[in-house]
């Protein structure tokens, strides 16, 4: 294998934690070098090896580092990402890419100038459940697919312990954090619509920030619809699709995110593998005959990500998540947030 990608980590907050440094640690490809850390050093408890920056500036200036994670609050994505671009680094942001479309193109052509990856890490692209969704559309068991319904629900109606979710500043709220996901997901099966409509509100008593959001995303003969609440107590399914010939139902049952935060490794044969009871529900007509039963998910990994990212730096492959993808996502939340306030649908 080829020299390890050096790597460093914007933050060890929960997304370095859970999201980041697990997978680059047990990846072959990569060394996770150094990490931003200003006081606790949690790091080194589970990764002695590595360096512990106090500041982002003192990480960027680390000449070994090939690669650098910006994962840190979103407000911060295109300040960072643009210096560690500028410092010679390939980059992976997080989600979402930037607050603003006009900042999104500004680094995709810093990066184009410079000849980085730029990638945004859209990890539920790698969950079990959006992969068996994606493969029951994908395979055409639905015929063609009419109409959709994504839901990233939460029953919370206390603040978040982090303070910069809950700042009423641009870059905050429901539809950046868990909205990126949504429409992603939704982008990377149907492709960017036509128009789109949305409803953005703010329902917990205390909130500055948005908490509540519906979608609707246009396409010739296809509506989808995607909605998230931080007051859904009992939630509906994930995944509901509905086509010409029949339907898909599918539960948010993805285990990884929980494994990662019990301390759990990603390396076991069978990790992220769904237990059978959250299997999927496909109802629908093949071959001239009516079928309903529970499908199998895959196993979801992130670790498939942290691949891409390899084979796109050391073997020349495709980048796994482009920045075009994450502006994508920002053009539709920019587009949500002006029907919402215009109430009207926005054409795209």
């Amino acid at each position: 294998m080829s020299t390890p990608i050096k790597t460093g980590l914007c933050s060890y907050g929960h997304s370095g934690y859970a999201f980041h440094a697990p997978f680059i640690h047990v990846h072959p490809g990569f060394e996770l070098t150094a990490v931003v850390e200003r006081s606790k050093h949690l790091t080194q408890q589970r990764y002695p090896y590595v360096k512990i920056y106090n500041d982002v500036k003192a990480l960027m200036a680390d000449a070994s580092l090939e690669l650098i994670v910006v994962n840190t609050p979103n407000y911060t994505h295109y300040e960072y990402t643009k210096a560690a671009l500028q410092a010679g680094k390939n980059v992976i942001v997080e989600k979402p890419f930037t607050v603003t479309v006009a900042q999104g193109e500004e680094l995709i052509q810093l990066a184009a100038s410079k000849k980085l990856l730029l990638s945004v890490y859209q990890n539920r692209r790698f969950d079990s459940d959006y992969k068996i969704v994606r493969k029951v559309v994908e395979d055409g068991l639905l015929g063609d697919v009419l109409e959709v319904e994504f839901h990233y629900d939460r029953f919370k109606e206390e603040l978040s312990y982090k303070k910069h979710k809950e700042v009423a500043e641009a870059g905050t709220g429901v539809l950046y954090d868990l909205g990126s996901h949504l429409i992603d997901q939704g982008l990377t099966i149907f492709g960017m619509p036509q128009a789109v409509w949305g409803d953005v509100r703010i329902i917990r008593k205390d909130s500055v920030v948005d908490d509540y959001f519906e979608l609707v995303m246009y396409y010739d003969q296809l509506r989808v619809r995607l909605k998230s609440s931080y007051l859904v107590r009992e939630a509906l399914p994930a995944y509901i699709l509905h086509g010409r010939k029949g339907s898909f139902i599918k539960s948010k049952s993805d285990i990884q995110e929980a494994l990662l935060m019990k301390g759990v490794l990603p390396d076991t044969p069978d990790w992220g593998a769904e237990a059978p009871h959250e299997w999927g529900l496909l109802h629908t007509e093949i071959n001239g005959k009516v079928v309903k039963e529970f499908i199998p998910s895959g196993n979801g990994n992130y670790l498939d990500y942290y691949q891409g990212i390899y084979s796109a730096l050391r073997e020349g492959k495709p980048n796994p998540v482009t920045a075009e993808d994450g502006l994508n996502v920002i053009r539709v939340i920019e587009a949500t947030f002006k029907s919402s306030e215009e109430k009207r649908v926005v054409t795209l």
